[in-house]
């Protein structure tokens, strides 16, 4: 099975979080709780099945590849910190709504380069 297909299950939460994100930020705020809490729900799913496919995989590779890791790990905390505090409302709106976003485009940057490393091959077909 190659690395692809074993992260598609991952890959289509992580598409539906964005797509109820996108939701979200279209309905405004106050945030509507029940679209709210079925983003955070997938957000969540995806990120547990993303660790179970990573940890069956066996991660061994360049130390790139570990770099990309972490800054996927330190991305998911900070895309959930940051739409807590956006859900909260205590702190600035616009500050935490780019630290989402910012976060976001690394994630998708790093989790393509993770792809890449763990299966170069795959792309080259």
């Amino acid at each position: 099975m190659d690395t692809i297909s074993k992260f598609s299950l991952p890959l289509l939460l992580f598409l539906l979080t964005l797509a109820f994100g996108f939701w979200l930020s279209k309905v405004g705020r106050p945030y509507n709780g029940a679209l709210f809490n079925i983003h955070k729900l997938v957000a969540l799913g995806a990120v547990v099945f993303a660790v179970i496919q990573i940890s069956k995989t066996g991660v061994a590779g360049p130390p790139l590849l570990v770099v990309a890791f972490i800054a996927l790990g330190l991305c998911v905390v900070a895309l959930f910190a940051s739409g807590a505090l956006m859900s909260i409302g205590k702190l600035d709106y616009t500050l935490t709504l780019t630290i989402h976003r910012i976060a976001l485009a690394v994630l998708v940057i790093a989790a393509g380069l993770v792809v890449y490393l763990l299966n170069p091959a795959q792309l080259m077909k």
